[in-house]
């Protein structure tokens, strides 16, 4: 007969009142000593960490990265070395602005975080499914994902908020233009594309720089939902896009993207007519066509939620040998700002946790925190140099310099000239089908429908404008749906 197993107190003393209060006779007053009742309820109270204050709700999955295509003229990666190498992976989905409870199927962003376990450490391509993003600016950041969460006096969603916003500031029109198609309503995550959406770099084993965007095509064909499917899906199943991606890798139907790039040399940026570090444009693929990489399937999904997705830590910062950041501007700002919200949410230590752990040795000169529990590096110097420890910083992986344009400081960016707008009317005149766009401008009435207040009449006179500048038929119709007279 199988041994049982002893339930034990967290120290590991085995323990029999697991269901009953020590008390002063059977019906006395519980006893202060009753030290795993405290133990019980004060971590019961402790197992919820911060919720992320975007992206709180998501799913994950375990799978593999194949290598399909030679890309080494453009990167030292040792990920990409040869065509057929592997890689672990870690892939994330999640909706963007509502907190944990809300539904998968809201109109919004969905999050697409990749983590690669390489063996010269952990690359984090932390995207979205678009390819573009709201603000070009991470100081905007705070201010864009307030009108996003919950009105600080009724405690509500405010479309009044959202569309104040988005109509003073008109970069954000393109992803507005796809949140508002049915891109904005994607059929489950295993249907839809994922993007690193910001300019990075690659270096060759020549350390020549070129600039580059990921992609990820999915291989099960991109389908969204309409507004209404998507209504109906919010109170019949809100955890539709989690379900979806469980039950279809238990039962072996293992979803795969295609990864491939675009790329960019330091003479074309310079001669592209927008500025090619702008997360609010694209760059076009007749001009620059996509390069096949390889091939990512998800195949296994974690034992434990909580473990493997809940404490998951992604960040642009985590880079390998090979590749690089860019002079995109919210590139920069979520370089400091992911490491900062996982030190906050999960402790200073959160690389220490199994899902966040590179495969490759880790040595540093770190110590002490919460939430250590590599035995603190021991005995070994927490100093750098040191007499006492082989630790070195090999100069093989020393980066090039990256050439700036200027060596004058600026302030702040507003380029009178900056085209907020060609590319949004491109999207919705020649990238949308008839179907889609009627769809899209159902989607806007209905949003906008929603701005109250003293302040309406400008808020959407001033959107309207927008849409008048990157589409007129679309401004027309929008206004014809809002029952509003669009003043020129």
């Amino acid at each position: 007969m199988e041994k049982k197993k002893k339930l034990t107190t967290a120290s590991g003393r085995p323990y029999f009142e697991n269901e009953d209060s020590m008390t002063a006779g059977p019906r006395g007053p519980v006893l202060l000593q009753d030290y795993y009742l405290h133990e019980k309820l004060a971590h019961f109270n402790r197992e919820r960490i911060p919720e992320r204050v975007v992206h709180a709700k998501g799913t994950g999955a375990f799978g593999k990265f194949t290598v399909t295509n030679d890309i080494t003229r453009f990167t030292k990666a040792k990920l990409f070395s040869k065509v057929g190498d592997t890689c672990k992976v870690l892939v994330r989905f999640s909706t963007v602005g509502g907190e944990k409870g809300s539904a998968d199927t809201e109109r919004d962003p969905r999050g697409f975080a990749v983590k690669f376990y390489t063996e010269d450490g952990n690359w984090d391509l932390v995207g979205n499914n678009t390819p573009v993003f709201f603000i070009k600016d991470a100081k905007k950041f705070p201010d864009f994902i307030h009108t996003q969460k919950r009105d600080p006096k009724t405690n509500l969603k405010s479309p009044t908020m959202m569309w104040d916003y988005w109509s003073l500031n008109p970069e954000s029109l393109h992803q507005v233009m796809i949140l508002f198609s049915d891109r904005g309503t994607p059929d489950g995550y295993r249907k839809m594309n994922g993007y690193g959406s910001h300019t990075y770099s690659m270096i060759n084993v020549k350390n020549e720089r070129i600039w580059v965007k990921f992609h990820f095509k999915t291989l099960q064909g991109n389908k969204t939902l309409t507004g209404a499917e998507a209504e109906v899906l919010k109170g019949k199943d809100p955890d539709y896009a989690q379900r979806d991606l469980v039950e279809a890798i238990a039962k072996g139907d293992f979803p795969k993207w295609a990864l491939k790039i675009q790329v960019m040399t330091d003479e074309q940026a310079k001669k592209f007519k927008l500025n090619p570090f702008d997360i609010t444009k694209v760059w076009p693929h007749g001009e620059y066509p996509l390069i096949d990489v390889g091939i990512m399937e998800l195949n296994e999904i974690p034992a434990n939620y909580f473990a493997s997705v809940e404490q998951a830590a992604f960040a642009p910062a985590n880079i390998v040998d090979g590749i690089s950041f860019s002079p995109d501007k919210m590139l920069q700002g979520r370089i400091l700002a992911y490491p900062d919200a996982h030190r906050y949410r999960l402790g200073a230590n959160y690389e220490q946790i199994p899902v966040n752990r590179p495969i490759s040795e880790v040595h540093h000169h770190q110590r002490d925190g919460m939430m250590n529990v590599d035995g603190n590096k021991e005995d070994s110097p927490n100093y750098y140099p040191n007499s006492f420890d082989d630790i070195e910083a090999d100069e093989s992986y020393r980066e090039p310099p990256l050439k700036l344009d200027s060596d004058m400081a600026y302030a702040y960016d507003r380029n009178e000239n900056d085209d907020f707008y060609t590319q949004p009317g491109a999207l919705f005149r020649k990238v949308m089908t008839d179907q889609e766009r009627t769809n899209t401008i159902y989607n806007i009435v209905g949003a906008m429908s929603g701005i109250t207040g003293e302040k309406r009449a400008e808020i959407i006179q001033r959107q309207l404008s927008h849409f008048y500048k990157a589409d007129p038929d679309l401004a027309f119709k929008v206004a014809e749906g809002l029952q509003v007279t669009l003043k020129q």
